[in-house]
């Protein structure tokens, strides 16, 4: 997903300006807000400084002033902003704190990278059960990390096709159901009446981080419900036990693409990859659907003039509607929250497990999250309305289970999008065929064997 990393959600925090949105709640079950801050207060009764590494550096802003206000709430606890740039080096940072002796206390990172340095974060495992209970179905499970609860999932992401309501429906001169489409041939059959309509079916974004971790890695997350399963798959394919250009799920979803790529917006000129203007274009109805994920609202929904009813699609990977995947959305968490055991007292680790478990489940953390940053909670019973009406629109699969668990992607190498991305940018401007696509893809997973 932001895209996003060492996994592909990262990229788009970094290169896109933005995350997620929408909708949960998080009160504690047996612990009220005010019960909460009191209990908080009691632990921290001495002074007590925490330092946040901030990721998501498009929100510095919105986090500290949430420092602010849970300073008001408890006297006795600092927290101090470690920022970072947008896109910028935000890893070497990281790296250049440890290597200090002078980590940050709490830590938003990318879960990939929670794994690559797990020996300095504290298990979570005794708070495990909790965060079960207040989450929403899964997401504390789609948040391990080597079967370890490092990381505490604050953010949910999704992505898809998604379209503007206005111009497929007067494409197809009546209202749009998008359950109606359940495999590739209900959208080649769609395309062609917006076709037929005088617009443009479709925007695929040509950036590497869009085709190489959002749409090839759909490939590696569609061999199984079980991020193991797909992780063997990828074990497989570094070891030449199983090969790309004959697995089922890999050729569905190319032809998809092919698909996509004939009827794209851009096919003229495939890589050009302006993010702000492909997301402006399939804004203001210059194209029906839009390859992307529910972050492009932070362009989108700041634009004059643009269309006002947006919805999504998952992407149909074959014409059996019962196949996995055609009718799940990709999802996950592209952030966790970390708390530093490599050079934090016992004290800090209890506030920032405290301060956490405030920002999650209080009114003034939802209303930070959800309306201020614009991001969906993984979590029950939000207090806050947010604005994203793309982020709504995938919570409502997210709700009814209908999910595509990506997050295989947390183990892969931090090179994987741009290096495979690269491959399939080629393929898109028709440098190279299917069978060098596959191959290409191939050897770059060949190159980590036994790695």
């Amino acid at each position: 997903m932001r895209m996003i990393k060492g996994t592909a959600l990262a990229i788009c925090f970094m290169m896109v300006l933005s995350l997620l949105a929408a909708c949960s709640k998080g009160s504690a079950p047996s612990t009220s807000a005010g019960q909460s801050q009191g209990a908080q207060t009691k632990k921290t009764a001495k002074e007590v400084k925490l330092t946040f590494f901030n990721t998501s550096a498009e929100v510095n802003a919105v986090f500290e002033d949430l420092f602010k206000t849970y300073r008001e709430l408890n006297p006795n606890v600092t927290i101090e902003l470690i920022p970072t740039p947008i896109g910028g080096a935000q890893l070497e940072k990281f790296q250049s704190l440890l290597a200090s002796g002078k980590p940050a206390t709490i830590a938003n990172l990318d879960p990939g990278t929670i794994l690559q340095y797990k020996d300095k974060f504290l298990d979570l495992e005794a708070d495990k059960t909790k965060y079960v209970q207040l989450a929403k179905p899964g997401a504390i499970d789609g948040a391990l990390l080597d079967g370890k609860f490092l990381g505490i999932p604050w953010t949910a992401q999704g992505y898809g096709l998604l379209y503007n309501k206005r111009v497929v429906e007067e494409a197809i001169g009546g209202s749009f159901d998008p359950a109606s489409v359940k495999t590739r041939n209900d959208l080649e059959a769609l395309f062609k009446k917006i076709d037929a309509a005088g617009k443009a079916p479709v925007m695929i974004h040509g950036a590497d981080w869009s085709l190489g971790a959002h749409f090839l890695g759909l490939a590696y997350s569609l061999q199984s419900k079980n991020v193991e399963d797909n992780r063997k798959f990828v074990d497989d394919l570094k070891n030449g036990k199983t090969t790309l250009a004959s697995n089922p799920q890999f050729t569905g979803l190319m032809d998809t693409f092919d698909l996509l790529k004939n009827y794209n917006a851009r096919k003229r000129d495939p890589l050009v990859a302006d993010y702000n203007k492909d997301s402006a274009d399939f804004a203001k109805g210059n194209a029906a659907f839009y390859f992307m994920g529910d972050w492009t609202w932070a362009v989108i929904g700041t634009l004059e003039g643009r269309d006002k009813e947006f919805g999504i699609i998952p992407v149909p990977i074959s014409n059996n509607p019962t196949d996995y995947g055609n009718a799940h959305v990709a999802y996950s968490e592209p952030k966790l929250f970390a708390i530093d055991k490599s050079g934090s007292t016992p004290e800090q680790q209890a506030a920032a497990k405290a301060f956490i478990e405030w920002l999650v489940t209080s009114e003034q953390g939802h209303h930070a999250i959800v309306t201020k940053m614009g991001l969906s909670l993984p979590y029950k019973n939000v207090k806050a309305k947010g604005t994203n009406a793309i982020s709504d629109a995938v919570t409502k699969y997210v709700d009814q289970g209908q999910v595509l668990n990506i997050g295989v992607i947390n183990y892969f190498p931090q090179d994987y999008w741009s290096k495979t991305g690269a491959s399939m940018q080629k393929y898109m401007a028709g440098k190279i065929d299917r069978n060098r696509l596959a191959e290409e893809v191939q050897a770059y997973w060949k190159s980590y064997a036994g790695k």
